[in-house]
């Protein structure tokens, strides 16, 4: 994090003082280079180096989406692509950076080598520090981006590309950046209306421009299931994404550095899976089905949904997953005991006979995430499928993905917090855009999320307590598609752009920003 930064011009040259954090403890990074790789040096410039003095005037920071946190000033002509201008790489590992940025800017890939001038230049380093954490170098008539990561350099060819495409020019000086949050996430519902692979990669590639490092996919619901199956064909919707589509999603997000996260909600909202295997839908005393709740207490249930999880872990290779856990209907009651029998009966002969339906939907949720654990995956749920109280609480390493607190049960994410718990901001007040606005809400706005919202909102408009700040991991927008007819796909992604744009600001750099919404508006439309 930067601490502190300030500029001074004394006798025509420009002093800067910072210090410079990776991370967001607030500490100064007492971090250097080690051995092996070392950080770039510069090479030998062709051409003659632009006098500091005061035929240019003092650079300034470049303006990009999100904001760079830290530019030190220079004087000089910044650097464009031009004629004959190269893209090299200290490292083959950057090879596909490397061959991105040259498309994206119409210079020649030159793989390895030494830089000229005009050229863009990439590196890795051994530095300590954040693996998405860059450095960018503008001078001597070309560029370096290094990182002690490829993540970390590809956010560096995303700052590049940003300032080519708004100014022309990148400014001379060095930017030092770092997200400030670890996860920055958008997520789709795909099960309750199709989206196309095309159009999913389209906003693959605008993420990655927007440093976005997580796609969610919600493709299993009442409505549909949007993935083809090998395990159970039967359960798969009409129009779906074939395994194929998904894998070119897959290397298409992994080349901009962002994970996949697959959702196969449960116990409830599997509508879907259980239109195929009526005999496991829930049913309350008197016979009536719940709709896209399955019955806990068969065995049979827990047997369907872990081939589903064991099938997906094999296609979606990421290391994190979305267990669900929302809005199962047998705790949606007023008396679950009472409605369900075979649930309150099943809970007692597991866990004990102070044991209710809370336990069993619990032991329910923990037995998924040991299913999941065999594939090494960090798990996350919603935030109203942890209980309080019982005899059997939530696994700790789940991470809760809180969206609300209007649930029946839904308890204020201090709880959560004050408990030891890692939390991922899905705050349905700003972050959900759910299509044809049903039950209050509202699509969001890129205003509101810029000019209110930061990572401590988590539910509502109250934020926690800044001493919670480390446990809020980051944030997700989410799609989320009950009206499905609501808005065409187009419609969708013109809705979600200044959303996305705020978001990605409010989650990359922890301060005010510099910008007002107008002049951020004005910014994202130059940028495209």
């Amino acid at each position: 994090m930067l601490v502190g930064v300030g500029v001074a011009v004394v006798a025509g040259t420009a002093l800067t003082v910072g210090l410079w954090t990776s991370g967001d403890s607030g500490e100064p990074s007492t971090r250097r280079p080690s051995g092996g790789r070392s950080a770039l040096a510069p090479e030998p410039s062709r051409t003659p180096t632009p006098s500091p003095d005061r035929t240019y005037p003092l650079s300034k920071a470049p303006r990009t989406i999100p904001a760079v946190r830290e530019h030190v000033p220079a004087r000089g002509p910044g650097w464009r692509p031009g004629k004959g201008g190269r893209v090299v790489v200290r490292d083959g590992a950057l090879a596909d950076e490397g061959r991105l940025l040259a498309g994206e800017l119409g210079l020649t890939y030159a793989g390895s080598g030494g830089a000229r001038a005009g050229d863009v230049e990439l590196g890795l380093t051994d530095e300590d520090a954040n693996a998405e954490s860059y450095t960018l170098t503008v001078g001597d008539g070309r560029v370096r981006i290094t990182g002690a990561a490829e993540a970390g350099v590809f956010y560096g060819t995303r700052t590049l590309k940003q300032e080519v495409r708004g100014n022309a020019t990148a400014p001379e000086g060095v930017v030092r950046d770092s997200p400030a949050k670890p996860q920055r996430g958008f997520m789709l519902d795909i099960a309750r209306k199709h989206f196309t692979a095309g159009w999913i990669e389209d906003r693959i590639r605008e993420l990655g421009d927007l440093k976005y490092n997580q796609f969610g996919l919600h493709f299993s619901d009442d409505q549909g299931f949007r993935i083809a199956s090998d395990s159970h064909p039967e359960i798969v919707s009409k129009e779906h994404l074939t395994k194929a589509e998904v894998r070119r999603i897959l290397a298409l997000a992994k080349s901009r550095h962002i994970t996949v996260v697959p959702e196969i909600d449960s116990p409830g909202h599997l509508g879907a899976v259980l239109d195929a295997h009526p005999d496991l839908q829930l049913r309350n005393a008197r016979g009536v089905v719940s709709r896209g709740a399955i019955d806990i207490s068969k065995p049979a249930s827990a047997k369907i949904v872990d081939d589903l999880l064991n099938e997906y872990a094999g296609l979606f290779p990421g290391r994190y997953w979305h267990l669900g856990a929302d809005e199962y209907r047998a705790l949606m009651v007023s008396d679950p005991a009472a409605s369900y029998p075979q649930l309150a009966a099943a809970a007692k002969a597991k866990y004990g006979p102070g044991a209710g339906v809370a336990d069993l939907t619990t032991g329910w949720l923990n037995d998924r995430a040991d299913t999941m654990r065999g594939h090494d995956r960090t798990l996350r749920a919603w935030n109203d499928g942890f209980f309080s109280g019982g005899t059997v609480p939530a696994a700790d390493d789940i991470h809760v993905a809180y969206w609300t607190g209007k649930e029946i049960g839904a308890r204020p994410p201090a709880e959560y917090l004050r408990a030891g718990r890692e939390v991922i901001n899905y705050n349905d007040e700003y972050l959900y855009y759910v299509l044809g606005q049903p039950n209050a809400f509202v699509y969001p706005t890129g205003q509101r999320i810029y000019e209110q919202w930061t990572p401590l909102v988590l539910r509502g408009t109250t934020p926690v307590p800044r001493e919670y700040g480390d446990q809020i991991l980051g944030a997700s927008f989410a799609v989320w598609c009950d009206l499905s007819g609501s808005q065409t796909q187009d419609q969708v992604a013109a809705g979600v752009r200044m959303p996305l744009r705020a978001l990605t600001q409010k989650l990359w750099d922890p301060r005010k920003p510099a910008l007002s919404w107008t002049d951020f508006k004005g910014l994202a439309g130059k940028l495209g």
